[in-house]
């Protein structure tokens, strides 16, 4: 069994047109799916992925509540775990909160260079207190992102600093910092967040993969994907090169996520 604790899908009027600026953005990044919910299912079934989480991101304050209706519009809470967001800097966004919760939503993501901000901004506090209050996973972008310049809101070192404002689940994707790799063991490894493995294939050195395994554990990490942009067999054949037990491997594919989105 597979959970893909990070995918990405739109409502089917813009999933074309966001996939196309999303990828002009960043280069020309080749696209695996449609961008729409019925694309990513049909990836599932072919890869054999039991469940997916979806992350929808809030890119300005205007968009926080027709983000989030399309996260519950599509939230099952078995086949696909939608999550919510917030702009942080939407006057409104804490209230907003409240009601990610009220629609049934598990977590929250929040991506720093979309959303501009830093992770460790004083301003970020009432924001993770809030979140933290109601129990909500917190899903961040970390490290580089193809899309934007640097400096970057989520390296590994502010990720560390921010944590002390969080007593929630927190998770960093892209293997706790894409292509932050040292910068990861130095200073994340070993804190209570999970890590999940998106976007590793190609981008992780097996190096530093291995590190992370060994110095943050597999209970911390979670398989996924950043579906669209690389599929289930993509992550599957590099987590297959690190030489992981039977047990290690269906740790990180299934059962942290299963025991984080309390799946029985």
């Amino acid at each position: 069994m597979i959970i893909d604790f990070h995918t990405h899908c739109f409502p089917p009027k813009i999933a074309q047109r966001a996939i196309d600026g999303l990828s002009d953005a960043s280069g020309g990044q080749i696209y695996h799916t449609n961008g729409t919910t019925d694309g990513l299912l049909e990836q599932m079934e072919r890869s054999g992925v039991t469940a997916s989480v979806v992350l929808n991101i809030a890119t300005n304050e205007h968009q926080q509540h027709s983000v989030n209706d399309f996260a519950a519009s599509i939230n099952n809470n078995d086949t696909l775990f939608s999550f919510g967001s917030v702009f942080p800097d939407s006057k409104d966004s804490l209230e907003e909160l409240d009601r990610i919760d009220s629609l049934g939503l598990k977590g929250v993501k929040l991506h720093p260079d979309y959303q501009h901000f830093y992770v460790d901004d004083p301003k970020m506090k009432p924001i993770y207190k809030k979140i933290s209050r109601l129990g909500l996973i917190v899903v961040f972008h970390a490290g580089f992102d193809f899309g934007f310049p640097p400096p970057y809101g989520a390296t590994p070192e502010r990720l560390a600093k921010a944590l002390r404002w969080l007593d929630t689940p927190v998770v960093a994707a892209h293997w706790g910092g894409l292509q932050y790799g040292q910068q990861v063991i130095e200073h994340l490894c070993g804190l209570d967040l999970y890590f999940d493995t998106s976007f590793g294939y190609g981008s992780m050195p097996k190096c530093f993969a291995r590190q992370i395994v060994e110095k943050h554990g597999v209970d911390k990490l979670l398989f996924g994907t950043d579906t669209p942009w690389h599929t289930p067999e993509m992550e599957l054949r590099m987590l297959d090169s690190l030489g992981l037990s039977n047990s290690q491997r269906d740790r990180i594919l299934f059962g942290n996520a299963a025991r984080l989105l309390k799946i029985k």
